[in-house]
Order: C-alpha cells, then structure tokens, then sequence
C-alpha cells in the first residue's frame, strides 16, 4: 500500500468532498480516498505508487485546484 497526502483548494462543501473523492477514486490502484474538507488535505491511498499528474488531472476534472505536492 502506499499512501500519499495532497492539498486542494476551492472546496467549501460536503457536495465537493464527493466530487473529489469520485474523482480521484476513478485512478487505477486507487483503493481509498480521504478528504478533510476543513484544511483541504486529500489522502490517497493505493496499492501502487500513482502519479501526481493524475491526480492533479482528476481533481481539475472535479472543478479544484491541487495546490501540493
């Protein structure tokens, strides 16, 4: 498993904490999504290495912005 931390701005409600989660989810290997919508932290937790362009591609795809890393 491996696991990595992100940040995203832009989200102010539980209905953008579910778009992200969606989206992310949608990345192959992607076995857990963890939004904490007070401080914007997004943890990603997958069962090989996934890169920072997908998921910075899919939470654009959701409408935020990825801020880290």
């Amino acid at each position: 498993m491996t696991e990595a931390t992100y940040t995203v701005t832009g989200m102010s409600c539980e209905h953008c904490v579910r778009s992200v989660t969606e989206e992310i989810s949608e990345i192959s290997n992607v076995s857990d999504v963890a939004v904490d919508l007070s401080t914007g932290a997004v943890t990603v937790t997958s069962s090989e290495p996934i890169r920072d362009a997908d998921v910075r591609a899919a939470v654009e795809e959701a409408g935020y912005e990825l801020t880290t890393p």
